[in-house]
């Protein structure tokens, strides 16, 4: 039989994927996947059963239903004074890895090089290789995720499409700040590129810190391509509903990709992110409230445990040092160790780079997910505190 393609077949089995099957194996808590245990507000999902039943039921436009581009183009207004036409500047995808995806292949051409922060989310690399990308990797590091600003400048050249974005970042729990945005928007302006701005835990930002869209930033406006998740923002990640921002002559780019993969997304789900979008300030408030205080206990659990916990500015995720309770094995030894012994999942860092060592080696982190229920996020730090510590 004729080779299948070599890009894509060269990926294993996610991580997340093997760490959560080794959960179930075990009857552990999982910790390592991001997804909450809960199933989002109830108005959100009310509205989504009724726009079923009132249908319709058919194919919506291509780049998303009305309500929801308008909803979208409101959002940007709202939070981060953006004045969108959701018209020419809107496109709903079937989740934000779809978006990426579709930015990756409308934008890329063969040979372009990409840009790209490790640790990284892990459609990134298999999705701008399959583009035609050249990757060209910087990393920040635990474990205070210092933007290494002289090697990714060393990254930019007359050849650099692109780069990608993650704030808040996700597995660092980084949330960049106005001075590491200014001087990677120079670098874009500099070097003619764009930025694909993955920002889907927008809203999950904490301490009063502010999520600001490199966007919003001087002459990226035309440059930036901002994509946001309806999972992130309303604990509902399975139903994939993401959706991007940009100038026109990106978008319609990166709807030329969107129309050749999903083409569309259930409209009963893009109608109900339109309603949960138009949520009051309480809302988004209460969201990120919520998300600082399990991220808090989870962290005070983690410590009476032993453990060195890495601060964590935003997202669902808290890093732990393994050396901290003497644990000697690199972090894939020690993820399925707690899984096995302790009954607790969680995901070693390492996962997240290409190589996990390194000049000063991240393969002695582990990363933990807090948006689980509070009785369960207790029971996973007294396990581990049991197992570790005694009792």
């Amino acid at each position: 039989m004729k080779p299948v393609n070599a890009i894509l077949s060269g990926y294993g089995t996610t991580i997340f994927t093997v760490m959560s099957a080794l959960a179930q194996e075990h009857g552990a808590i999982n910790l390592g996947q991001g997804f909450p245990d809960e199933e989002g507000p109830e108005d959100i999902r009310r509205a989504a059963a009724d726009a079923v039943m009132t249908g319709p039921n058919q194919y919506p436009p291509m780049l998303g239903v009305p309500e929801l581009r308008q909803a979208v183009a409101e959002h940007n207004l709202r939070f981060y004074g953006l004045e969108v036409d959701w018209r020419t500047e809107v496109m709903v995808t079937s989740g934000a890895t779809e978006a990426l995806a579709d930015c990756f292949l409308g934008l890329i051409e063969p040979g372009d090089e990409v840009v790209l922060i490790e640790p990284l989310y892990d459609s990134y690399l298999p999705m701008v290789r399959r583009a035609g990308g050249v990757p060209k990797l910087v990393r920040i590091e635990p474990p205070d995720w210092t933007l290494p600003r002289a090697a990714l400048a060393a990254a930019f050249s007359a050849r650099t499409k692109l780069i990608v974005l993650n704030s808040p970042h996700n597995p660092a729990g980084k949330v960049f700040d106005a001075d590491e945005l200014a001087f990677i928007a120079g670098l874009v302006r500099d070097h003619d590129a764009y930025a694909v701005c993955d920002e889907v835990y927008e809203h999950l930002v904490f301490d009063g810190r502010a999520h600001v869209p490199l966007m919003t930033l001087p002459g990226m406006r035309e440059r930036c391509l901002r994509i946001g998740s309806a999972g992130k923002t309303f604990s509902a990640t399975g139903w994939k509903v993401g959706y991007v921002t940009a100038a026109p002559a990106a978008l319609t780019a990166v709807a030329k990709a969107h129309q050749f993969l999903t083409f569309t997304t259930p409209p009963d789900l893009q109608k109900a992110t339109a309603y949960g979008l138009r949520r009051g300030d309480d809302y988004f408030d209460g969201l990120a409230a919520a998300q600082q205080a399990k991220r808090d206990r989870l962290a005070a659990g983690l410590a009476a445990a032993g453990f060195e916990v890495l601060a964590s500015q935003g997202t669902y995720f808290l890093t732990v040092d393994i050396r901290s309770v003497g644990f000697n094995g690199d972090d894939e030894a020690f993820c399925r160790h707690i899984t096995e012994k302790a009954g607790v999942a969680a995901v070693p860092v390492s996962a997240f780079y290409q190589d996990g060592t390194g000049e000063t080696g991240v393969d002695h982190f582990a990363r933990f997910c807090f948006c689980k229920q509070d009785a369960l996020l207790d029971e996973a730090a007294a396990r581990l505190k049991r197992h570790f510590a005694g009792p």
